[in-house]
């Protein structure tokens, strides 16, 4: 199975990030933290500081699965204004992969992709009027095609879990989250 990446950057939402690592990694999948900036250490939006695998400059679109962009403000912002980042993204999709975004990402980061269609999406309340080429759904966590949004840190463990499942399978989903006592 290729690797998945989870990108972050300064002001990123803690909650979001810690708990789609955790629950991939518990799934099997191999999971990479990148920085978008030169430096590993990144501060959340609530100073807690996380270590990133890599930066985004080793990060190749080939190697990925699925890229992840969880939220936080100004760490959603910040991913939105990495040209090197929305560049990685778009091509990505344009040769099928797999896009996962929650609370503000759907609107600040994945609002850039360009596509063929609109798609089905959620984000944290207020930022729906970024998504003007999507239909925007008030759910928790919402799957259309090769993309997973969330609405924001309350369903930060469904939404890991829900791309467990598009990822890896129904059965390692359903097995982390007993394990987890869901």
């Amino acid at each position: 199975m290729k690797r998945s990446f989870l990108f972050l950057a300064e002001g990123f939402e803690e909650m979001e990030a810690i708990a789609i690592v955790d629950v991939l990694r518990r799934g099997g999948v191999d999971i990479k933290i990148v920085s978008v900036s030169d430096q590993l250490n990144v501060r959340g939006a609530h100073g807690v500081s996380m270590e990133a695998d890599v930066v985004l400059r080793q990060v190749a679109e080939e190697d990925a699965a699925c890229l992840i962009f969880p939220g936080g403000l100004p760490g959603a912002q910040n991913l939105s204004d990495s040209p090197r980042l929305i560049q990685l993204l778009q091509d990505h999709f344009d040769r099928g992969g797999r896009v996962a975004a929650i609370c503000a990402a759907p609107a600040l980061v994945l609002s850039k992709l360009k596509t063929d269609r609109k798609y089905r999406m959620t984000t944290y309340p207020g930022f729906e009027k970024y998504l003007v080429n999507a239909d925007v759904v008030a759910d928790g966590v919402v799957v259309d095609g090769r993309i997973v949004t969330g609405k924001g840190p309350a369903f930060a463990l469904d939404f890991g879990l829900t791309v467990l499942r598009e990822i890896v399978s129904q059965k390692a989903a359903d097995e982390v989250a007993r394990g987890m006592l869901r």
